[in-house]
């Protein structure tokens, strides 16, 4: 179990905290320092490291959220709300990480390759407002997950 929830946790760190680095921190200043050209390059790469450890964290996250629902409370009929609305909440963050992998990314990137900075300008913006919703359902997913027993009890 303890293996499992630290897996868990810093597989939620390592996607949510990215998500906030990432959005808070170095977006306002690649917005203010370069070019769209650099931009829209440094985004591609950016996201072309990031997106492989995000796969990694879904998987994790599922994986040992699934068992440990299964393994300690016997089945979701035994788990408090909490757990339920993270799953849920969850579930929303995975489905929107892959319409951006999956869309815009693919789209960035192709504009990249292209130099069709107008379009990589689009995805880029479409994966910012994304990604910003991300960060908030992420970061109310670890209130929940911190809180939400004493709250949902």
């Amino acid at each position: 179990m303890g293996i499992a929830v630290l897996l868990h946790v810093m597989s939620v760190v390592v996607w949510v905290g990215g998500m906030f680095f990432a959005y808070m921190a170095l977006r306002p200043v690649a917005a203010s320092q370069l070019e769209p050209p650099q931009r829209l390059r440094l985004w591609a790469g950016v996201f072309a490291r990031f997106f492989p450890w995000v796969w990694a964290a879904v998987g994790v996250i599922l994986a040992t959220g699934l068992w440990m629902v299964f393994a300690v409370f016997g089945g979701f009929g035994s788990s408090g709300l909490h757990i339920d609305l993270m799953l849920g909440v969850g579930i929303i963050m995975m489905l929107l990480f892959f319409h951006v992998f999956f869309a815009p990314y693919k789209r960035l990137q192709r504009a990249v390759a292209t130099e069709d900075w107008s379009t990589g300008g689009k995805a880029l913006g479409q994966i910012r407002i994304l990604i910003g919703i991300n960060l908030v359902l992420g970061l109310v997913t670890v209130a929940i997950a911190s809180g939400g027993r004493f709250l949902l009890a």
